[in-house]
């Protein structure tokens, strides 16, 4: 997302916010590896269900109702899909940074495989009735309200 010059310029994006779908079973479990393996706490999260990841997901053109992929913020630029999986992966520690080595897989063939997960997602891994929720521990790292 890119301002456009007319009004004044919106906030900045945040830095290394991963704006999942919190009701999906795949993407809780997801979010709770990386919350294991980020130890120095590079990562935060933000459920689209939640205020503020609502406000973030209509901001950079996701519909939180229907999101289609995660969102992950880095550096100030949305990215989605793929691209967010390689960034988000960049920020973890060694070894599990080694696996943004997937950027050399053609982006036509990452795109496919991220579009097939997505879409089968809630099918292979099931669906919650609530968003997941950090525990006591976690919660410092969670962003749910503007």
């Amino acid at each position: 997302m890119t301002w456009s010059g007319t009004g004044p310029e919106p906030d900045p994006l945040p830095d290394a916010v991963w704006l999942f779908d919190g009701v999906c079973n795949f993407c809780s479990a997801s979010v709770s590896l990386v919350l294991r393996l980020d130890s120095q706490g590079a990562v935060r999260f933000s459920p689209m269900q939640s205020a503020y990841g609502r406000a973030l997901a209509e901001r950079c053109g996701i519909d939180p109702e229907a999101p289609s992929t995660f969102l992950f913020i880095d550096a100030g630029r949305a990215l989605g899909r793929s691209d967010a999986v390689i960034a988000l992966l960049r920020r973890l520690p060694a070894p599990w940074r080694w696996a943004a080595a997937a950027r050399f897989i053609p982006k036509p063939w990452r795109e496919a495989a991220y579009d097939w997960l997505a879409v089968n997602r809630y099918r292979l891994f099931g669906r919650r009735k609530t968003c997941r929720m950090p525990t006591e521990a976690e919660r410092a790292r969670f962003i749910v309200d503007p």
